[in-house]
Order: structure tokens, then sequence, then C-alpha cells
């Protein structure tokens, strides 16, 4: 079995102001290493459950974020940034059996994690078809167009629940609740623990009946929180500006969304 992990850092248990998930900053290792161990508990459920070989994209800011060291040696890492339409899901293909997300959070507009944004701080909401547009629908999305099933999401206990129309055999694992500024974060060996359990039931699914149809049209939106923002960005090729501070796009191609993403976002 071939699987393909996702992992982000502001939906790992504990990690709660931003300066624990920038390089360089203090009180950052701490939350890297968290990111590391939940990386690593997905990995150890996958191999239980037959994988034989993982590939992880490290997705978080600069995307060296993962001590490689501490990942099982049938587990490869892309660190850094192609600059890919495909993002977060930078490698995937048709090959992998299955694709898993560890570490996401709540969309842009979201209440369920300090943290919450989707790609920048600089939007107040982002909507896929009238949906808050979370970093995990786009890049799940992703792996539905290269043909592979979604079926674990760890992160925030809103986006888990926001998430799970999205992928109708979805295993979650919600790891902390946000409120305010604050979080409520589970014990990170519960956390870790839960997870490779998750991962190898979510993996010893009919993984053929797992996947899902993407929708037949993509109604795209951005509002930011400054109006020179939204009517730079609405020069985008397929945007207009429909707001003081919104953009929109409307496409029935979802390879259209994610170029645009790495320009507006």
């Amino acid at each position: 079995m071939r699987v393909f992990i996702s992992a982000d850092i502001e939906g790992t248990t504990l990690t709660t102001l931003w300066d624990e998930t920038e390089v360089g900053k203090g009180i950052y290792p701490p939350a890297a290493q968290q990111m590391t161990r939940e990386v690593k508990a997905a990995c150890e459920g996958a191999i239980a459950a037959g994988a034989d070989h993982i590939l992880i994209k490290d997705a978080h800011d600069y995307a060296i974020n993962l001590d490689v060291t501490q990942l099982p040696e049938c587990a490869e890492v892309i660190r850094g940034w192609t600059g890919s339409p495909l993002g977060m899901v930078d490698g995937v293909d048709e090959s992998y059996d299955a694709a898993l997300f560890v570490g996401y959070h709540s969309a842009a507009g979201r209440c369920g994690n300090p943290l919450s944004h989707t790609f920048t701080t600089q939007t107040t909401e982002v909507l896929l078809n009238g949906k808050p547009c979370s970093e995990f629908m786009l890049y799940s999305y992703a792996c539905t167009l290269k043909g592979v099933p979604t079926v674990l999401l760890t992160g925030d206990k809103m986006l888990t629940e926001d998430s799970r129309d999205l992928h109708p055999m979805l295993y979650t694992v919600a790891v902390k609740d946000g409120f305010g500024g604050a979080t409520r974060c589970i014990n990170p060996a519960l956390a870790c623990r839960t997870i490779r359990e998750m991962t190898e039931k979510a993996l010893k699914q009919d993984l053929s009946k797992a996947g899902i149809q993407l929708p037949e049209h993509f109604t795209f939106e951005v509002s930011y929180k400054e109006h020179k923002l939204a009517v730079r960005r609405s020069f985008y090729p397929g945007f207009q500006l429909v707001g003081d501070r919104t953009i929109r796009m409307e496409t029935d191609d979802f390879m259209d969304v994610l170029r645009a993403v790495q320009f507006v976002l």
C-alpha cells in the first residue's frame, strides 16, 4: 500500500500562538516536535495497515519543520516548495492508495482555532461554493482530482466537524478545540495514540469505495481585510471585484482554483 500524508502545524495539539509556528522563534521547537510526533503516529498506523511506502509533504511555512530522523525508513519527505499548484499535496499522484491530512486547522473566519486562516492572515473569509474554504477542503479535493481518496483528518474540533460531509469514509481526530485566543488541548501522548489507531482503521476500510466526485462547478470567493488587496488581485484572470473587499471566480475546472490560490492568497 502506498500512502500520502500532508502535514501542517496549526492543527497539532498544544499549538496556540503564532510564534509557536514560526521557524526561529524561541517557542517554535516544541510545536515542531509535536508535529513530528503526530506525523510519526500516522506513519505507524499506516504501516500497521499494510503500507510499505509513505510520502510526506511538509506543508507548513518554509516546509522544513519535520524531524525526518524520527520517521520510519519507508517514509520519504518533501521539504520546501516547488511552486506547483498542488501546493500542500505536491507529490501526490494516481499511484497512491489514500491520502491523510495531519495537523490541519479551521478556515479563515472560523472560530475553532486561534490560528484559523486559509493560507494567509490577510483575508477575513474564503468561500468555495458558498462554504468556508479550509486548506483541507482545497487539497483533499486536489487529491480527488488525482484519483486518491482522503480517509484521515486530524486537527481542531471545528475543522473535523466542518469536513465530515466532504468525504463519506473520513476518519477524524480532534486534538484541540479553540475559543477566543485560547485552546483546550488533549494530552500529546493521547493525540499520538489516537492518530495511530484511527489511521490504521481508516486504511483498513475498502478504499475502492472511499472516493468522491468533485462538484461540477466552482464559485471561489476571497474577502480581504483591505480594499486595495481586493482591487489588485481582481486582475488575476477569471476574477472580478464583487464588493469593496471581495473577489470572485467562476469555473468548471478545479485546477483553475488551485492555480489561483498561488496568486490571490
